[in-house]
């Protein structure tokens, strides 16, 4: 129902527009020029009474708001009768005065070429303006406006039944047709294998009932205002003009599609060429992700970014080249709207910038993929996601960390998977051992544990490092190599787990963290200890 109003909406703004620019086109050389020419009308109580043309002192709407003010002061004057309206011969021109009331000044000019002299313009004249005084005078009488004003009531009244007896009347139909016709949708909707859905069809049936209903209930709106306003002298001319204060903007909108009409052909056929294009561009990125295109040097996980700049440097060339076929854009309102837009968008938008910067940077930099367990600052997480603004990591306690690509550009990145699967990530665990225990000793046992533990690549063969000769304690770092950094916390458990085993087992004493004396006895857990409850062993 929206869609036929709409487009019923739309014929009607066409139609008016056809006929108004026939009018306009079917003007003859004449006319265009006496529409051009500078004359106004003489009013009174809404109703044009004659026409004026402009004098070297006035223009010509100057001239007919004095003289209709005039004409207004001497009709509402009832001491002065309809007798005392003279036009009065002088040279050049003829003077209308009424009793003390000076009305206006007839010149030639305002004759024109019709054939008429100007007495007898200046009867015709008068005669009309007796007529529109003895109108206005008559529609002000106290019995008249008392008639009217009962009218107004029984109009009113009639006018609420109506609305009332409309309302209960819809109702019924509704309900009726929806008795009526429930059984035959149900039917229809086993028939049609569900393709025709009930409620859209009860949707659809009440959408065109409330139109009709909107439709009546408005033109009887219509009619009550014209019959209401015309009873009062006040607002004769609202009804006489109601009808066109709703049709003039139609109109109006009308003439400015008929105008914008080779602009906005231009703009469709501008938006069929520019999705066209993005279709094509679109197959041969698609075409470099999934390989079927190579290109030396690019890759496949660039396809899609890429793509994505790509189509926003077509659009904005698309827009570049519709900017001046938009109707309305050279006016000053648009301007200032794009200039305030603009000024929103430079104050709001410096860290949305600053992210898709980063982003698109991150992506051709190949920091990382998805997949990757990476790095950030002090978030260590597997990468879900990489957004225009932001990345998604997932820590190893199943939690989600979003970060702004912004803050990953300016910080340090380390990514333990790149080097993993082709060089093995190197995990490694610290510890201090006294002086009187041989470095050989602890290099076999920190190898030993490195051998013990599960999920350790072979070859390369763990390695130790001596990094401090300490006040107290010698450091020893064991370094082993793995392939899975998704597994990087479950090794290291592991790793520690075995290194504290064989140093129990073979009585070294871990002097790590800190060392201020040898104990009386060794800081050890005698292996038959070591499943000691709850611990269990398996």
């Amino acid at each position: 129902m929206p869609r036929i109003i709409l487009l019923a909406l739309f014929s009607l703004i066409t139609c008016l527009s056809l006929v108004q620019a026939a009018e306009s086109f079917g003007a003859s050389p004449a006319q265009e020029e006496s529409e051009t020419a500078a004359f106004a009308p003489v009013t009174l109580d809404g109703k044009v009474l004659f026409q004026v043309r402009s004098v070297p002192t006035l223009s010509a709407g100057q001239r007919a708001d004095g003289i209709s003010s005039r004409i207004t002061k001497f009709a509402d004057d009832a001491a002065t009768p309809l007798s005392a309206l003279q036009a009065i011969e002088e040279e050049g021109r003829i003077r209308v005065t009424a009793g003390d009331h000076f009305i206006m000044y007839i010149f030639d000019s305002d004759v024109g070429t019709g054939g008429l002299t100007r007495k007898l313009y200046a009867e015709i004249g008068l005669d009309r303006v007796r007529k529109g005084i003895t109108a206005y005078r008559h529609n002000r009488e106290p019995e008249v406006l008392w008639r009217n004003a009962a009218y107004a009531l029984g109009v009113t009244l009639a006018m609420l039944a109506s609305m009332f007896v409309l309302s209960r009347l819809a109702g019924r139909v509704r309900t009726m047709l929806e008795n009526k016709l429930s059984d035959r949708i149900t039917e229809l909707e086993k028939k049609s294998f569900q393709l025709v859905n009930t409620r859209q069809m009860y949707k659809l049936l009440r959408g065109a009932l409330r139109t009709t209903h909107v439709a009546l209930a408005l033109a009887l709106t219509y009619f009550y205002l014209v019959s209401v306003l015309s009873l009062f002298p006040w607002t004769q001319s609202l009804a006489q003009n109601l009808l066109s204060l709703f049709i003039s903007p139609l109109r109006t909108m009308g003439m400015g599609v008929l105008a914008a009409l080779p602009s906005l052909i231009f703009l469709i056929i501008l938006f069929f060429v520019t999705r066209f294009f993005l279709r094509l561009i679109r197959l041969f990125f698609n075409g470099l992700g999934m390989g079927g295109i190579a290109i030396n040097g690019f890759e496949a996980d660039w396809a899609e970014p890429t793509y994505k700049i790509v189509r926003v440097l077509i659009i904005a060339f698309a827009l570049v080249v519709a900017y001046p076929y938009i109707p309305g854009s050279s006016s000053d309102a648009f301007k200032g709207i794009s200039i305030f837009i603009g000024v929103i968008f430079s104050l709001g938008s410096s860290s949305f910038i600053a992210n898709m910067i980063a982003g698109y940077t991150m992506i051709y930099r190949r920091a990382f993929k998805i997949g990757d367990r990476i790095k950030v600052g002090d978030a260590i997480g597997d990468v879900t996601a990489t957004r225009l603004m932001v990345t998604h990591l997932r820590t190893v306690k199943n939690e989600e960390i979003v970060i702004p690509n912004s803050m990953i550009l300016s910080n340090n990145i380390i990514n333990y998977s790149t080097l993993a699967k082709s060089r093995g990530l190197i995990l490694h665990a610290t510890v201090g051992i006294g002086y009187e225990t041989p470095w050989r000793q602890v290099d076999a046992m920190l190898k030993l544990a490195a051998e013990r533990t599960p999920g350790l690549l072979k070859d390369p063969a763990p390695f130790v490092h001596q990094k401090e000769l300490g006040d107290f304690a010698v450091t020893y770092e064991i370094n082993v190599y793995t392939d899975n950094s998704h597994s990087m916390a479950g090794q290291y458990t592991e790793l520690y787990k075995q290194i504290l085993d064989v140093f129990n087992e073979y009585g070294i004493q871990i002097m790590t963290p800190a060392y201020e004396g040898d104990p009386e006895m060794p800081k050890l857990v005698p292996k038959d200890q070591w499943f000691t409850a709850p611990a269990k062993q398996g």
